[in-house]
């Protein structure tokens, strides 16, 4: 019974031995007591596109999948678009409408209008020719007092309304070639300008119902099914790009100074192909503590600051999560 906490030790020591063998130096980093290389650790984070409705409807499309690829103007999903569809018909219509009375306050008249106002012009000239006659024949005979004055008042009185009727008829057959006023033109253009501006509304909305991919991403997650009510501003899909990923590490307090927006760096990750680099987007104005994922003991105690870089020539994606190692500055 003594010997078996000694067998226990022996035991332990052994399996520390191999450990050390096996896993090295790696092993010693991880638990703390290592000495790590100068590298700056840090993960891949990936910039999510979430895309949703502007408005309230149910889920009748969705061609896409988690996991999947899209291209490019691929389409995403489609909200009912019923309602969507009969407004941008009604604002075309009114469009329309709009267009219309704009047109006809431009052209005056139609030709038929016009030719019924010149016939009843020529029939009152006509009818003032023979009221002249008249004229002049009561005229002369009131002078050799053949007929009373009545008479020639009458005739008189005639010839009057008759020029007074045919001016009329002039006058509206002037304006009925003319357009509308000014202030009226005016008016029915910006009511065009007016019912432009709802179509296109209207169908911007239709659009915003039917979204599209707007780059080459992975479909990171769906969080509707088809049949769902979707309620307004609630992503549908999420989207990673693959230029919006980038990575996140850390670098000393006393080495900040050599990271520099547009600068490169090297960087290697588990299974990834040689000679990755990056560019530096973003320098933290703001001094940190080490992470607690750093795993390393002579980093662990000092200040940090947190620094993005944009991968320039991966070849394949980069998974957000992974971790990485960057090259020290030089």
């Amino acid at each position: 019974m003594k010997r078996a906490p000694l067998v226990v030790v022996v035991a332990l020591v052994a399996a520390l031995l191999v450990s050390y063998v096996v896993w090295g130096d790696r092993l010693l980093l991880m638990v703390g007591i290592g000495t790590d290389d100068g590298r700056y650790l840090g993960y891949v984070e990936g910039e999510t596109s979430l895309i949703a409705p502007p408005i309230a409807g149910r889920l009748i499309e969705r061609p896409v999948e988690r996991g999947g690829r899209v291209k490019k103007g691929d389409r995403l999903f489609v909200i009912d678009p019923v309602t969507a569809r009969a407004e941008v018909a009604r604002a075309e219509a009114m469009l329309a409408e709009a267009k219309a009375r704009h047109q006809n306050m431009l052209t005056g008249k139609r030709q038929e209008e016009q030719d019924v106002i010149r016939a009843q012009r020529r029939e009152i000239e006509a009818a003032l020719v023979q009221a002249e006659t008249e004229l002049k024949r009561q005229t002369e005979l009131v002078a050799r007092n053949i007929s009373t004055h009545q008479a020639f008042e009458q005739a008189d009185s005639q010839v009057r309304q008759l020029r007074s009727r045919a001016a009329s008829l002039e006058a509206q057959e002037r304006v009925g070639d003319l357009a509308a006023r000014q202030s009226e033109i005016a008016a029915a253009a910006a009511l065009i300008e007016q019912n432009q501006a709802n179509l296109a509304q209207a169908q911007k909305r239709l659009e915003d119902l039917m979204p599209v991919a707007p780059e080459d991403a992975l479909v990171e997650n769906t969080f509707f099914n088809i049949g769902e009510w979707v309620p307004a501003g609630s992503p549908v899909v999420s989207l990673l790009p693959d230029f919006r990923v980038k990575l996140r590490f850390f670098v000393p307090e006393e080495e900040v100074a050599r990271a520099r927006t547009g600068r490169e760096v090297s960087f290697t990750c588990d299974s990834c192909p040689a000679g990755l680099r990056a560019t530096i987007i973003y320098v933290s104005p703001r001094a940190e503590y080490t992470p607690p994922v750093i795993y390393s003991q002579s980093a662990r105690t000092k200040l940090v600051f947190l620094v993005e870089a944009r991968p320039t020539n991966a070849s394949t994606p980069l998974p957000p999560g992974l971790p990485v190692s960057v090259e020290p500055l030089p």
